[in-house]
């Protein structure tokens, strides 16, 4: 039998491959992301349990920003939240029908649960909580990319089976993620006593949450500009990058649709930015600045247009040929990543702590901005400033893919000097020489 579509079937598969891009669905810059989640069984009580959730968020430089996280699942049965420390869960829920002296946590079928601040009381807390929601990129913060909270199960009355909650739900800490079927797995393992002693889970479930930006946005969040000391020619964002502006060019401030902004108090799923051209929240610019004989610099520069939201903990990830070789950022941290078997080196930049961590909002007058200069070692025999070779391939903010311009408008080298590769040191020793010689010959 042949496999045949309605027209508006063939439409929506048309619009999923169209919107369905390599970022989307598969990230070959971090192909191992994700945002785990473990339910461990660590006690059994009478009708219930004592179980310890963690999240450990695995994407090398996706984190989970303010407000934070909220985890969401259904309960399988007739579970109830007799107690719940290092969290909340954000309803309770009618809790009538439960007699007894203490007033469960939560009777709510399909709770959301949010983390605890730092300044939780003690007696709210357990091990590993407390942090706001916030999860840090593994490769940035790795001791502050997990967070864990306890729960006491019950009202599971004698039934021998204990069955995992299904569908799982993350909100990080907006929409974006989506989490497998919480399936059973080894059970956990972890250290008592000083870690003379290991001891063990009773049972383990576990789910992956795994990130797509088209679920997230209606639009991109960022772009990228371009520029060189050889061309007196900018590469702006390209138009429309991240949605276009409003017909009014006097306008100042926009309101752009399809950005989830959690800070927002006045609109539903909308951002006020400055009015571009381009209309995007970000805007990341480079700009070769030298040509030196062993190394080139670079500046980096990184624009928020958003009146109303500052940027913590951001950073900034690259992809460039440059990068084989050593690369010193003076204003930034940074670091190399995997690149997991592409032709081109990544790159990782993010703030310094209580220098530039934060990129604020913009005011009536400019974006909020933060920059660094870079400075990279010339591989001799590869490096070249022509046909855009100096330029990055591709650029994420926040892990979320910037807007690229195309390759035909990139700032190139003058037809009349096709190559700035460096000249041969030995030939430059034998100017030099000859040149004293006649000196020394003319005096």
């Amino acid at each position: 039998m042949g496999l045949f579509f309605t027209c508006d079937q063939f439409l929506m598969l048309m619009a999923l491959i169209t919107v369905c891009t390599l970022s989307d669905c598969y990230d070959p810059l971090d192909p191992n992301g994700n945002i785990t989640v473990t339910f461990d069984i660590n006690q059994w009580i009478p009708e219930g349990y004592l179980a310890r959730v963690t999240l450990q968020n695995y994407y090398q430089y996706r984190h989970v920003d303010k407000p934070g996280w909220t985890l969401g699942w259904t309960w399988a049965n007739e579970e109830i939240i007799l107690s719940m420390s290092g969290a909340f869960a954000t309803k309770q829920g009618n809790c009538s029908s439960f007699k007894s002296q203490t007033t469960p946590h939560s009777c709510e079928k399909s709770p959301a649960v949010a983390d605890l601040m730092p300044d939780a009381l003690a007696e709210t807390r357990t091990d590993d909580c407390c942090h706001g929601g916030l999860l840090s990129a593994w490769a940035i913060k790795p001791s502050e990319s997990f967070s864990s909270f306890e729960m006491t199960i019950g009202n599971l009355g004698t039934n021998p089976k204990v069955q995992a909650p299904i569908n799982l739900t993350l909100m990080a800490p907006g929409p974006g993620y989506t989490c497998s079927s919480i399936e059973e797995a080894d059970p956990t393992a972890y250290s008592d006593n000083g870690g003379k002693r290991q001891l063990q889970a009773y049972r383990t479930w576990k789910s992956t949450c795994t990130y797509s930006s088209f679920v997230a946005n209606q639009a991109p969040v960022c772009c990228v500009s371009l520029s060189t000391f050889y061309n007196p020619k900018i590469t702006f964002c390209p138009d429309c990058s991240c949605g276009c502006r409003e017909a009014d060019k006097n306008t100042v401030s926009c309101i752009r649709e399809g950005y989830d902004d959690p800070g927002s108090d006045s609109f539903d799923n909308q951002d006020i930015v400055q009015c571009t051209d381009h209309m995007c929240p970000v805007r990341i610019h480079w700009h070769v600045m030298k040509n030196y004989f062993t190394h080139w610099k670079v500046k980096l520069t990184i624009s928020n247009y958003n009146y109303k939201r500052n940027y913590t903990n951001w950073n900034v990830l690259i992809q460039h040929p440059g990068f084989s070789q050593s690369t010193t950022a003076y204003s930034f941290n940074s670091t190399m990543l995997p690149s997991f078997g592409l032709s081109d080196e990544v790159a990782l930049f993010w703030g310094i702590e209580y220098y530039n961590e934060e990129l604020s909002s913009a005011d009536k007058d400019e974006p909020g901005a933060v920059s660094t200069q870079i400075l990279l070692r010339k591989d001799l025999d590869s490096f070249t400033l022509g046909n855009g070779w100096a330029l990055p391939r591709r650029v994420y903010f926040n892990g979320e893919n910037c807007q690229m311009p195309l390759p035909d408008t990139f700032p190139m080298l003058p037809n009349d000097c096709s190559s700035l590769k460096p000249t041969n040191p030995v030939f430059l020793l034998f100017i030099y020489l000859t040149f004293k010689t006649f000196d020394i010959w003319l005096s």
